[in-house]
């Protein structure tokens, strides 16, 4: 007999070998016709797998959140059966579920084209109306090798062989069809439904290695409702429309070109936009507390070995070597360079917390495959900082840190989505002692900062647990940018120490933390985010000045000179087109405020402002106007400055023109 634990915390015992189908049943039939897998001690299973041993027990739905991977699996397999049988002499080789879906590489002479998707997508309904039952197989994995060889299944043959000789294999049958698989899978075809679409073709080397056969991948999404599948395509949709590639040219923001891979060239309104966020973090990080320092941007291989980060990191460095033979490696992170700044001349416990911040501009190797406009670059900028401290300290510069970024990413317009707690992975430095001391602080101070977090295990950084912090963006996405990483190695690895109360050298606590992330892929979110219409203070061009007259340009020239007197970018446009022409051209541009002067806004000193995604407009004064749109135009932080009287020290503040 077996026990199983039910979610409500009864137990009942079972006939050992009982399924899940068999105990659902026993509760109801009407239970038992909406499972489709079971949980057991946390592991999924299929409904028909005969259980050898008790414990915690769950029965599920389609609708379970644990489900949708497998649905997207079983659809996996009915996209590999419809090719192979819409395309004889295809092979197959492994079909997994991925974020938001799934793919399948298939081998095959002759290359497959997007009108094939629509045929195979149509057959895979098919299958599924089929209802074919999926069954478990357990086979000898000799016999495995030797069936899949003598159908011309090399790969799937080749995959086998790779599992230790004695063990054997699962295969999960559907129909006539069959696939090496570990499962679990859903009862049937029907089971996985039809909300699911195929999106694309590329290509993939087997195994991942270029020296391997080049196969196609198709890739599809698959989803547990119709719902569910329209509304990603919605959100795809919106994406393509938002793709900062497609929106940076637009508005002239930047260029990547070949002879750069990786590297940015920003264009004159891109940098406007770059340098109005660092602005905006310069004196957010000065409010704090932080110190700007700037290290090197190329340093010995020596230091890089005393810290780790050579063994770690070293296929990710930039490298070269001197005529002196020296081997110097270009920084791919700053927090090295910031322990030598912490370690030149005597500290005190009186000087900690001592925060040091830096826009440092690192260099990483990505493949050429893995560039990816903005998001995955090779030079970046992070917006690093360091802050050294005493154990007593860690929880207050959590807390202080945690609101920071809070108010940060809801000045720049983002939703806080949550937070991942990351622990020790399996290849760190340090001892257990150190990463239990180190673990331990860091979730009391997380905790104490009343902040709810998910834990992800083994996903720490090599020298300490993490915390990182995802944000939302406009149409749903998932973003990680913030991090904060709690280090008792580093300091102790490079010589940082520091005098303690009764004179004793001790080890500081360093904590890394970023909130931006990569300057640039943050760029690259906020582009998508806003796609484009940026609000007026982040926007690199706030407003147009654009003539309907020639009679005009010398009062459009007077307000030009008045809005950049009050450090707001400005354009002008006397150009001898017509004003609507002017509009759509700026509107396209996402240019948010349009100040139309004809005649008679001239002869009355006024403008007449357009709004972005309006077709009303504003008359004003020019006096009116300047002060209206240099308030707007204040960055949130010294907006909060102005709203509760602080005027001191405002005009060093102001945006640059």
């Amino acid at each position: 007999m077996i026990d199983l634990i039910f979610p409500d915390g009864s137990k009942r015992p079972f006939e050992a070998g009982v399924t899940g189908k068999q105990v659902a049943a026993s509760i109801a039939p009407s239970l038992a016709k909406r499972a489709v897998l079971i949980k057991l001690d946390g592991e999924l299973l299929d409904v028909e797998r005969p259980l050898e041993h008790g414990g915690k027990f769950e029965i599920l739905g389609r609708d379970a959140p644990e489900a949708l991977e497998t649905i997207r699996h079983d659809v996996s397999h009915i996209l590999a059966e419809a090719v192979q049988e819409l395309f004889p002499g295809t092979q197959v080789t492994i079909g997994p579920a991925i974020e938001d879906g799934f793919y399948y590489d298939f081998a095959r002479d002759e290359p497959f084209s997007l009108d094939d998707l629509s045929k195979i997508e149509q057959r895979m309904k098919e299958i599924v109306d089929r209802d074919e039952p999926i069954v478990r197989e357990v086979w000898d994995r000799d016999e495995a090798i030797a069936h899949f060889t003598s159908i011309g299944e090399l790969y799937k043959a080749e995959i086998i062989g790779s599992i230790p000789a004695g063990e054997a294999v699962t295969v999960y049958r559907q129909g006539t069809w069959k696939d090496l698989c570990r499962g679990p899978h859903l009862p049937s075809t029907k089971a996985a439904g039809k909300a699911f679409k195929l999106t694309k073709l590329a290509g993939a080397y087997w195994r991942g290695d270029h020296r391997n056969p080049m196969l196609q991948r198709i890739y599809g999404t698959a989803w547990a409702s119709e719902a569910d599948l329209a509304a990603y395509l919605h959100r795809l949709e919106e994406a393509e429309k938002r793709d900062h590639r497609k929106i940076g040219r637009a508005m002239d923001l930047f260029h990547m070109q070949e002879e750069g891979k990786g590297m940015v060239f920003w264009h004159p309104k891109g940098w406007a936009l770059y340098q109005t966020l660092e602005r905006y973090m310069r004196r957010r990080l000065d409010a704090a507390g932080y110190q700007e320092i700037k290290t090197p941007q190329v340093m010995d291989r020596a230091l890089w070995e005393k810290s780790g980060h050579w063994e770690k990191y070293r296929p990710n460095m930039f490298v070269c070597e001197t005529e002196e033979g020296e081997t110097l490696a270009v920084k791919p992170m700053s927090c090295p360079g910031h322990i030598q700044v912490f370690n030149f001349g005597q500290r005190s416990y009186r000087d900690l917390p001592l925060k040091f911040a830096e826009f440092g501009s690192c260099h990483r190797y990505e493949p050429s495959g893995a560039l990816h406009g903005l998001m995955r670059v090779r030079g970046f900028t992070q917006d690093d900082a360091h802050i050294f401290c005493r154990e007593g300290q860690i929880e207050s510069e959590t807390k202080a840190f945690i609101e920071l970024l809070t108010t940060v990413y809801a000045d720049i317009g983002l939703e806080l989505a949550g937070l991942r707690f990351a622990t020790r992975p399996e290849n760190r430095a340090g001892s257990d002692a150190v990463w239990d001391k180190a673990e331990a602080g860091l979730e009391a101070a997380v905790k104490a900062a009343g902040v709810d977090y998910e834990l992800n295990p083994g996903d720490g950084a090599f020298y300490g647990p993490k915390l990182d912090f995802t944000v939302k963006d406009a149409i749903g996405r998932i973003w990680q940018c913030g991090t904060l990483q709690l280090d008792f190695v580093l300091p102790e690895r490079l010589g940082a120490e520091y005098v303690a109360e009764d004179g004793s050298k001790q080890v500081p606590v360093m904590m890394h933390r970023a909130i931006l992330g990569s300057f640039e892929r943050f760029l690259g979110i906020l582009i998508e985010n806003y796609a484009g219409a940026f609000p007026l203070w982040l926007a690199p061009v706030q407003v147009v000045v654009a003539t309907i007259t020639s009679d005009a340009d010398d009062f459009a020239l007077k307000a030009v000179a008045a809005l950049r007197a009050q450090g707001l970018r400005v354009e002008t446009d006397l150009r001898n087109e017509k004003i609507n022409y002017k509009v759509r051209e700026h509107s396209l541009a996402k240019v948010p405020v349009i100040a139309v002067v004809g005649r008679r806004e001239a002869e009355e000193g006024k403008l007449a402002l357009r709004r972005l995604g309006s077709d009303g407009q504003q008359i004003l004064t020019l006096a009116e106007a300047v002060n209206s749109l240099a308030s707007e135009a204040n960055p949130p932080d010294v907006a909060r400055k102005v709203r509760v009287g602080d005027a001191s020290g405002l005009d060093g503040e102001k945006e640059a023109g």
